[in-house]
């Protein structure tokens, strides 16, 4: 029985459409994390590149997509990553609950928990609110939702309503760490920030109560819960945008405000919304429910640690750890394709960002050894060893890959200096550099598509042990290929 794909067996329509791959849907959309690698390029290349049981291996592992497309196609799968969050969401990915029982657990919850969290939110009418606007540490507007038309109804505070926040002044976080943070002002960051900088008290006493009941589920249920609180986490936090002076319909200018969400960094506007917390878990679980739905379920078996991986033959292989650690333990010539979205110098600090999901799910970070251009100057993570530390990267794959293997990297940077580890390849006769193709962002996403000087697009750039008709024939039909270099040694 052929295996299925995203593509047809036509290699001219598949060369020239994973270089403007789709948006992301059901499963893929449902939990934000940054730097998401189209399904489309990833297919492709694992198809061209390996044969069925080859081995695959994505040293930065990020969101995880990498492992359930690898799996599909029939491939061995070793991921590493030293952030946490990602460990946790590629087990969600490869171990996805069934939609009904999912659906019954967030049934229990909303049974057991959801009236102690709506209560938090009670209005002097007894009405439930929704949304409140603040302008710093002053409550503008108290927004609810009408019962017959659903709209939102907008009105003033009331003493009532100032009494209810009140309740919450002194109230500490029971299943929530406090977290690490950084100055880092390219994030809006700084060391003495807390949880409690990022959330109201009301909404952390509300988180705690969320983790209370999923905490006693467990496996792939308390997990798939775990990362719907996180998932919703943002639109829970202090980090919503109140949006003003734009009509989304009509497009003119208007005296409405409307509900931003969290998009990127760690900024507080003075003008923002604090939301329901029920309302954000609810409305995020009702959507991984229908993603489900669109699953056809089988949990994948993965390995935790590189010796079971290969003592055990095993075909899946999820690793948190030090990258430059890990790879150390790889068998030489072992590996098939390496294709991986390495740190891309200070464009995006993903552990520092992932420190919130991190937080409610009670995981420590190791900071110290990340590969990273921080801005955070308390960290030393400097252009110089970012540079030292991917060259060796670089060595180290050069040595696990076969004598026909591949090594893809999605990269691309603004400033020459941060494209200096690529020089190791060829002044050590490690691999050829064949050509690289862009591959534009599929994410849509509202902070790369209107902050000045955003990138649109990375490259896929190609390396392997030999540069001939064969090697170059699976890339150069792709639009955009080039055998020009990018990086200048």
């Amino acid at each position: 029985m052929s295996q299925f794909t995203l593509f047809g067996n036509d290699e001219l329509y598949n060369a020239k459409h994973i270089s403007q791959p789709a948006t992301y849907k059901g499963i893929y959309a449902f939990h934000k994390y940054w730097g998401k690698k189209p399904s489309e390029s990833l297919n492709y290349c694992i198809e061209k590149c390996t044969e069925k049981n080859d081995i695959i291996l994505d040293p930065f592992l990020g969101s995880g997509l990498a492992s359930r497309d690898a799996h599909n196609l029939k491939r061995r799968f070793l991921g590493i990553d030293i952030n946490p969050f990602s460990i946790e969401h590629t087990c969600f990915l490869l171990a996805l609950p069934k939609a009904e029982d999912y659906k019954e657990a967030v049934y229990y919850i909303k049974r057991t928990i959801s009236f102690k969290i709506l209560e938090t939110y009670k209005m002097q009418d007894g009405s439930i609110a929704s949304h409140y606007l603040w302008n710093k540490n002053i409550l503008k507007e108290v927004w609810k939702k009408s019962i017959a038309s659903r709209k939102k109804i907008q009105m003033l505070p009331t003493d009532y309503d100032l009494k209810k926040i009140a309740e919450f002044e002194n109230y500490n976080a029971r299943n929530i760490q406090k977290g690490t943070f950084f100055d880092n002002a390219r994030i809006n960051s700084s060391e003495n920030m807390t949880v409690y900088d990022l959330f109201t008290k009301r909404a952390l006493y509300n988180i705690d109560l969320l983790l209370d009941e999923i905490n006693k589920f467990s496996d792939d249920l308390k997990r798939a819960l775990l990362l719907t609180l996180t998932s919703s986490s943002g639109q829970m936090s202090n980090m919503v945008f109140a949006i003003t002076g734009r009509d989304k319909t009509r497009h003119q200018k208007t005296a409405n405000i409307e509900v931003g969400s969290w998009i990127i960094g760690l900024w507080r506007p003075n003008l923002h919304f604090e939301i329901n917390v029920w309302n954000c878990f609810e409305n995020r679980a009702n959507k991984l429910y229908k993603a489900l739905l669109e699953q056809n379920v089988k949990n994948i078996p993965y390995k935790t640690s590189v010796y079971e991986f290969f003592s055990q033959n095993a075909k899946m292989g999820i690793v948190q750890g030090d990258s430059k650690v890990v790879l150390k333990s790889i068998p030489s010539e072992s590996v098939k394709l390496i294709i991986t979205d390495p740190p891309h110098s200070d464009r995006i600090p993903y552990l520092e960002l992932s420190e919130m999901w991190n937080c409610i799910l009670n995981k420590n970070v190791n900071y110290s050894e990340e590969i990273v251009v921080s801005n955070a100057k308390s960290r030393e993570k400097t252009k110089n060893k970012y540079i030292i530390d991917m060259r060796n990267i670089l060595i180290e794959a050069s040595r696990i890959l076969t004598k026909n293997g591949y090594l893809l990297l999605y990269f691309n940077a603004k400033d020459h200096d941060s494209w200096k580890f690529f020089d190791v390849i060829e002044k050590q006769n490690k691999l050829i550099y064949l050509g690289a193709f862009p591959m534009k962002y599929s994410a849509n996403s509202v902070a790369q598509d209107n902050r000045k000087g955003a990138m649109k697009a990375d490259y896929i750039l190609v390396f392997n042990h030999s540069k001939n008709e064969e090697t170059l024939g699976i890339f150069n039909k792709i639009s955009g290929w080039t055998d020009k270099k990018l990086f200048k040694e």
